[in-house]
């Protein structure tokens, strides 16, 4: 039996090592041509980095990224308004909380699989027969599949193939996401600042020695072809002059432009032999660093469920084990984008100071529940 997966991003590629670490047959196809060290960054928490652990890719992936100690947002001065301290979940679970180029990360998880993996496979359509399952894909290709695991994304075509009455939600809000040969102030090398403003904000973490990753997002008016990165300076100009600084230093060319959505919960990720992950089950806004995070907890869930059941319990099982908390963190993180983006002044002010009241165990408490892997 050979598990077939749709998608050769992190979630996929992830998810196909640990299969093959449990003794499955794998094959992954990715609808790019080829692994380019391309993208923006990302923030791997200590909940993905407990199942690198597992998969005895946390030294590499330490020595490839940046290390944070805190997550802090800001005020657009980057006066500080609530910090979270990594170090306690370091010191529990043995693992460090890594920013790393996303490109980065992706070429180590793609060097544990090579021939597994089938590059300029882009899926055109699933077909459902009393055979099994048939995948027909852009360049001609086609076979049968005995297992299919949807990771593809956000606009995953697995998803719209068995389950065609999803729907995405635009929260209205445009993303610009780059990275950029940079030398940060030293009390910033080691954690990730996100400072909200009025409407707006914007985040940045290093992710190697002289290299910063940031991300700016806006909420949108009207049309979104009026927001563009050649503006950006000007959008942000309010902002501390580090941020001015970081945005100079970054090569139009590498900025990357998207426009925010999620995935409107669904209550079933899987059905006959065909099962959802990541993105293309529980698509999130990126408020809460999670999306990458829970694709990769999928990952390690998937593959115990699939050591210990037959396909179709494992599918029942790894449903019933990660959907309460991916929907939590999906309601959670669309709430936080729109408290992060308000723009009365009033309640701008009375946010903020919520932020500086709440106390630091109850943030403890939240990340505490975030960081905890489900027993299988």
């Amino acid at each position: 039996m050979t598990i077939d997966i749709i998608g050769g991003g992190i979630g996929g590629l992830t998810t196909a090592i640990a299969l093959k670490q449990k003794g499955f047959t794998v094959k992954v196809y990715e609808q790019a041509s080829e692994i380019k060290t391309v993208g923006a960054g990302i923030i791997l928490a200590n909940n993905a980095m407990q199942v690198y652990q597992k998969l005895g890719l946390k030294n590499t992936i330490e020595q490839k990224g940046n290390a944070i100690s805190s997550i802090n947002i800001t005020q657009s001065n980057l006066k500080p308004l609530s910090k979270v301290d990594l170090a306690y979940f370091e010191k529990k679970h043995k693992v460090k909380n890594i920013a790393i180029h996303r490109g980065e990360l992706q070429k180590i998880l793609f060097e544990k699989l090579q021939e597994d993996v089938l590059l300029n496979h882009e899926l055109r359509s699933v077909q459902n027969t009393k055979n099994g399952v048939l995948l027909h894909f852009k360049n001609g290709f086609s076979t049968k599949s005995d297992i299919l695991l949807g990771a593809d994304g956000i606009n995953s075509v697995v998803r719209e193939n068995i389950f065609p009455n999803t729907h995405l939600r635009n929260t209205n809000q445009i993303c610009w996401r780059g990275v950029t040969t940079y030398n940060l102030p030293e009390k910033y090398k080691h954690e990730l600042n996100e400072a909200w403003g009025q409407g707006d904000r914007f985040g940045f973490v290093q992710i190697e020695k002289n290299k910063v990753y940031w991300f700016a997002l806006k909420s949108i008016k009207t049309n979104k072809k009026e927001y563009h990165k050649d503006k950006l300076e000007e959008y942000f100009k309010e902002y501390h002059p580090e941020i001015k600084n970081i945005l100079q230093a970054t090569q139009k060319k590498n900025i990357h432009t998207a426009e925010i959505c999620d995935l409107q919960p669904i209550h079933t990720w899987h059905k006959d032999t065909i099962c959802l992950l990541g993105d293309a089950a529980h698509a999130t806004t990126p408020n809460m660093g999670q999306g990458a995070c829970q694709a990769i907890e999928d990952a390690y869930v998937l593959a115990e469920c699939f050591a210990k059941y037959n396909p179709k319990e494992a599918f029942e099982s790894f449903q019933e084990l990660r959907i309460s908390k991916t929907h939590k963190i999906v309601k959670m993180s669309w709430k936080l984008g729109k408290i992060a983006h308000l723009k009365n002044p009033i309640l701008i002010t009375i946010r903020n100071q919520i932020l500086k009241l709440t106390p630091a165990y109850i943030q403890k408490k939240q990340s505490e529940k975030i960081f905890q892997l489900a027993e299988v």
